[in-house]
């Protein structure tokens, strides 16, 4: 099942006695548990029913002895296991058998709920075929990147809220797959949101932490249009503002743009409705690799993208010796703006 179809369910109190949610992605294994956690008993039945317990302090049997208690005054009880995966008997046969036991034969009253995180179990393995036949399983996996603004745009949507594409990008390249994050900072920007307004650029910028003239996508409009002052002063700007502009975050943008750069360049057609189309028909970035197809030839494109992995080696102190992040992006971008004619040749 869906996160979306077991919320749906769990809304319209359609409770089963076990769910088990395992996966890389803890935003919805997070999303279901604190809903069950919120909404299933009230304030007053929560008391004596509900009970939240941590993998790291307890055993399986501990986990069971909870799950196998009546409800005192309330239709049902509540047993939550956060950080599951750290239970110490949960892989080992003396647990796996007292698990697969209560599976098999769950007490009604009772919703269990283990929050897997980061992991999954063996699929090959009885536990696991065990928890797909009698509970509820969730499998949860990171976004990838071309799923980030389709995420954003539904994830706003589902307020009643709209989006502008600039601001849909803005959001996704800068924050990434973390689900976590940009729902938080969605939420954030939907608080002094008018019922008729669209979360734009600007608002982005203003609340999201993002300088409107000192970013890594001005960076980026900077290098495109080989603006060697503009691209400087915000080099300098990262180097004063580190903690606002972390050095990775950085580079994985820029190696991303120059990567689906390098991608346009291998491609047969290189109209602007194609390359809106492999864009994710996102047109208004259409311009800039447009520019910047006529700027970085194949091969130059090619050279960059080993500039930026060497400055991600330096960043992770593999290469550079001493070198600090700032001086490590001061050097890719005199790479990028200042080609070497002997080394383009040589590509």
């Amino acid at each position: 099942m869906t996160a979306e179809e077991i919320l749906q369910k769990l809304r319209n109190k359609q409770y089963a006695p076990v769910y088990f949610l395992q996966g890389e992605e803890p935003y919805f294994i997070d999303l279901i548990s604190d809903y069950i956690e919120k909404n299933v008993l009230s304030e007053s039945e929560k008391g004596f029913n509900q009970v939240v317990l941590y993998g790291k302090d307890v055993d399986i049997s501990t986990i069971l002895l909870q799950a196998k208690r009546y409800p005192m005054m309330s239709e049902r009880s509540v047993v939550i296991v956060k950080e599951a995966q750290m239970t110490a008997d949960i892989d080992r046969e003396s647990g796996i058998k007292q698990l697969e036991a209560y599976l098999q034969n769950p007490l009604p009253s009772t919703i269990l709920v283990f929050c897997y995180k980061l992991k999954v179990l063996d699929g090959r393995k009885s536990l696991a075929k065990t928890v797909n036949k009698h509970a509820v399983l969730l499998t949860t996996k990171k976004l990838y990147e071309n799923q980030v603004p389709g995420w954003i745009n539904g994830y706003v949507k589902s307020k009643g809220l709209q989006i502008s594409p600039k601001a849909t990008m803005l959001l996704s390249e800068y924050i990434g797959a973390d689900i976590s994050r940009l729902a938080n900072e969605i939420d954030k920007l939907t608080l002094n949101l008018k019922p008729d307004q669209t979360i734009d650029e600007r608002m982005v910028q203003e609340n999201v932490g993002i300088s409107k003239e000192y970013n890594i996508f001005e960076l980026q409009t900077a290098l495109i249009q080989n603006d060697v002052l503009k691209a400087n002063r915000i080099i300098q700007y990262f180097e004063a503002n580190p903690k606002n502009n972390p050095i990775i975050p950085n580079l994985t943008l820029l190696f991303s743009f120059f990567t689906k750069l390098l991608c346009l360049h291998a491609s047969p057609d290189k109209s602007e409705a194609a390359i809106s189309k492999s864009l994710g028909n996102r047109s208004f970035l259409v311009k800039e690799y447009v520019t910047a197809l006529r700027h970085f030839n194949y091969y130059r494109t090619a050279q960059i993208i080993h500039f930026i992995r060497v400055a991600d080696l330096q960043s992770k102190g593999i290469e550079g010796g001493n070198m600090t992040d700032g001086e490590i992006m001061q050097e890719l971008i005199f790479k990028i703006l200042h080609p070497i004619p002997e080394q383009v040749a040589a590509m």
